[in-house]
């Protein structure tokens, strides 16, 4: 704590210059949209964010700064682990490069440098090879608190049905909400959860198997041979982390022959790939889908360094999973010139695209329009899950499969990775998170404009603040 009387330092002086940045830019703005009730009479929300991680906390951001501030943002973890860095995210450090600004909104003194800095020093800063992930989920926290963002913890939306001018939000603490419009933040798993083959036996679970986005007792796993279904960079994080953790040793089993050499991804982290891309048309960005989706990402070279440096890791390429079952206390993997056994299966196969599977939107997820109800492929670039991406409007809306049918569903922003093929990886990881927030916030404006323009009139002709008084051409 700074003494009386001397100047802030460190974090405090550098919260400081944050207030002072808002100050000058005047933000955020006074709200502006109308007060709408709900049915029964009482204040209606303007906007519900679900998901206080990165980019809920983006999202909240970005309508704070455009002037709605009638929002409610909840996420059903608490505070300090909101999405995935402490919980399922098993690296030891952020995959992305250390300079990307984090959702900063567009202002330096928020990005994750200026708060990391502020803590640590220049010098900290200039020694950071990447950023650990306890760094990154304490420099989210900070954002939430330095910018006064509503935020309720340990409580989630266990329902929401749409309304003719609205949608109702249920919680599962039994309490409801209306808002005119819900922002869905939930992050990598929250456009149809976490992907798990056909071939593996739902029977294993919760003794034999877990996916790499679950819980894991690693200690539980200490002695123990563990088989690993994928290749991705969750699958070699778990890997490791199991054998960390004491595991005798872990199998990695890989469909492909060779791993990918190149991360096309941040080949495309740039302002066309995430400002044009909802510019294209269809079929370019089928095309560039399909492209990335066939070659897939290859782990960070410090997460394949840090599984090959442990005792007990092995990994099987072109040795794909035929079948996972249990045999007894023990589990049985078909390989397709063998049989291996196990004592329990990590399935690393990233997350799957299908609303039927997402609870809030599973009851309307027959209404909703997906890739595959707007656009053919040709042939040779039939990809049945890309089909299964929504379609959405310019602003992250959902969009109705048959017109007329359901027209509040347009009330339901997708600021997810569901959003990829439609708007880009704009609501998913870090470097489009800037991006995509100012687009769903700026479409946001347009349609509370568009929709309280009767008001704002109103107002409008009522704002009576005399200019000229003082002067000789004043008249009441």
């Amino acid at each position: 704590m700074t003494p009386a009387g001397q100047p802030p330092t460190g974090l405090a002086a550098h919260e400081a210059t944050v207030a002072r940045d808002l100050a000058l830019l005047g933000l955020p703005p006074r709200n502006w949209p109308a007060a709408v009730p709900t049915p029964d009479g009482r204040p209606m929300l303007d906007v519900l964010v679900v998901g206080a991680g990165m980019c809920g906390i983006a999202a909240a951001t970005a309508l704070l700064h455009k002037g709605i501030r009638n929002i409610l943002v909840v996420d059903r973890a608490a505070e300090g682990r909101e999405g995935p860095w402490m919980t399922y995210a098993r690296m030891g450090t952020l995959r992305s490069p250390k300079h990307l600004p984090g959702p900063c909104a567009g202002i330096p003194s928020l990005t994750f440098r200026a708060w990391y800095e502020a803590v640590h020093g220049t010098a900290g800063w200039d020694a950071l090879y990447k950023i650990p992930n306890a760094d990154w989920q304490d420099y989210l926290t900070w954002l939430k608190r330095v910018l006064a963002l509503p935020v309720r913890n340990g409580v989630a939306v266990s329902r929401l049905e749409p309304l003719p001018r609205c949608l109702r939000a249920t919680l599962d603490d039994g309490s409801v909400l209306h808002a005119r419009r819900v922002v869905l933040a939930t992050g990598r798993d929250g456009a149809g959860g976490i992907a798990i083959p056909d071939c593996v036996d739902r029977a294993l679970w919760p003794d034999l198997a877990a996916h790499t986005n679950e819980p894991i007792d690693f200690s539980a796993l200490r002695g123990r041979s563990i088989a690993v279904f994928g290749g991705g960079s969750s699958a070699w994080d778990n890997a490791a982390t199991a054998l960390e953790a004491g595991a005798a040793r872990a199998d990695m089993y890989v469909r492909r022959t060779e791993l990918p050499q190149v991360n096309k991804g941040r080949g495309s982290a740039n302002p066309g790939f995430f400002e044009g891309w909802a510019a294209l048309d269809p079929a370019d960005r089928w095309s560039i889908l399909a492209y990335m989706h066939d070659l897939q990402s290859p782990p960070p070279h410090e997460t394949v360094h840090r599984a090959l440096a442990l005792p007990g890791f092995a990994i099987h390429l072109g040795t794909p999973v035929l079948s996972a079952r249990r045999a007894g206390e023990r589990l049985v993997l078909q390989l397709p010139d063998r049989e291996a056994g196990a004592d329990f299966l990590i399935v690393g196969t990233g997350f799957r695209i299908d609303l039927a599977h997402e609870p809030l939107l599973a009851p309307h997820a027959a209404q909703i329009a997906t890739w595959g109800d707007r656009y053919t492929p040709p042939p040779d670039l039939v990809w049945p899950e890309l089909g299964r991406f929504p379609w959405l409007d310019d602003g992250f809306e959902l969009t109705e499969r048959e017109p007329g049918r359901c027209p509040s569903l347009a009330r339901i922003h997708l600021f997810n990775h569901g959003a990829t093929a439609t708007i880009g990886a704009v609501a998913s990881d870090i470097p489009g998170v800037n991006a995509g927030a100012e687009r769903l916030a700026s479409r946001m404006v347009q349609h509370f404009f568009r929709q309280d323009i009767g008001a704002i009139r109103r107002d409008l002709e009522a704002f009576a603040e005399p200019e000229l008084e003082g002067t000789p051409f004043f008249t009441r």
